[in-house]
């Protein structure tokens, strides 16, 4: 049972074994040579924030993945941007094309947007982030410039159950980022200046995965990759697809599927956590398998301000244990990992679906 000190609280076992769960036939077949993960869950309503600190700390060392429960989202502001979701990508193809990805990838990135190093095949996505204010002094930044958006006659209150659902995401990640600065024994609001997390960058990504993966032929529905920045929180609809390979230096590589539980999002820390924890915390490789089923997704990117030097924490090191990685602007080194991973859309077309 989770110990959150709140006794309404639903019974969550805190680490979730969930190899008995229902699967179509051709899952049943994979999870006979590719296993089911066991992740920890991490209660948000509990008021131990030592005690979640340190199953946090566990869950971060051993594979960077956790579930995340009692977060205070509520399921229908949940249920309402899959919905909304849907029916974006339910639209026309030359409907979807005029709001395409920009050169910051906010909009709409067709499948075969992603590079293609990774396999990926049949995914569609959209892509927004956090947007300056008139009093912003980070308006001509790229990262936080204007985000493009349907139209709001063809799609009615799209935009605005988007930027509720990624105010509320921001909110459970800034409260994640407590826990995670205590798991490093930092004090809990050592992330929350200015320069860290005071103006952060925070992205939104709706996913659609259609077909079938086929991993010997390198077809994948998202291929193999680490996520850039400090954190990720997912929403799922329940269609098994995501994989997590808990060491990508062991040969052959072992695949595990995450499945989704009612309730709760699925996290997951990305390259710039480990590179402020000199390694200690993983950002774990991991991957999405269609299995033939429609599947939608909502990731939540969370990186700190552009202007932030992530380099090691003082915790992270010692005479016998030196900084791995060199210091780095946040901006520089989500720039360089962007452009290793996507195209520019808006400089070429010969590409485009027609």
């Amino acid at each position: 049972m989770c110990i959150n000190g709140n006794t309404n609280s639903p019974p969550y076992p805190q680490r979730v074994n969930t190899e008995k769960r229902e699967m179509d036939h051709q899952t049943l077949q994979e999870a006979s040579t590719i296993n089911v993960s066991s992740l920890t869950c991490i209660d948000l309503a509990n008021s131990d924030l030592h005690q979640s600190a340190a199953l946090l700390k566990q869950a971060c060392m051993d594979c960077g993945y956790f579930y995340v429960i009692n977060h205070g989202v509520s399921e229908d502001l949940k249920h309402e941007a899959f919905h909304q979701s849907k029916k974006f990508f339910a639209l026309p193809l030359e409907d979807k094309m005029k709001v395409l990805s920009n050169e910051m990838h906010r909009g709409y990135s067709p499948a075969f947007e992603q590079n293609q190093i990774h396999g990926d095949h049949n995914k569609e996505s959209f892509f927004m982030g956090t947007e300056s204010t008139k009093d912003d002094s980070h308006g001509d930044n790229p990262f936080y410039r204007p985000n493009t958006w349907p139209d709001s006659d063809v799609l009615p209150g799209w935009r605005t159950t988007m930027e509720n659902y990624h105010q509320e995401a921001l909110r459970v990640c800034m409260v994640i980022a407590r826990i995670l600065a205590l798991a490093l024994d930092l004090d809990a609001d050592y992330f929350d200046t200015l320069e860290r997390l005071g103006n952060p960058i925070a992205y939104m990504r709706l996913l659609h995965y259609e077909g079938i993966s086929d991993p010997s032929r390198g077809i994948y529905g998202c291929g193999a990759h680490t996520d850039h920045g400090m954190m990720t929180l997912i929403a799922t609809d329940g269609v098994m697809g995501l994989q997590i390979c808990k060491d990508k230096d062991v040969k052959p590589q072992k695949w595990e599927y995450v499945p989704s539980i009612s309730g709760a999002y699925i996290g997951n820390l990305g390259d710039v956590m480990e590179r402020w924890s000199n390694g200690l915390f993983k950002s774990t490789l991991h991957r999405v398998l269609g299995n033939g089923q429609d599947r939608y997704s909502i990731p939540f990117f969370l990186s700190p301000s552009h202007h932030c030097l992530v380099e090691c924490l003082p915790t992270c090191q010692s005479e016998n244990n030196l900084p791995k990685y060199p210091a780095i602007k946040c901006s520089t080194y989500l720039t360089q990992r962007y452009k290793e991973s996507h195209v520019d859309l808006s400089k070429s077309t010969e590409n485009r679906p027609r």
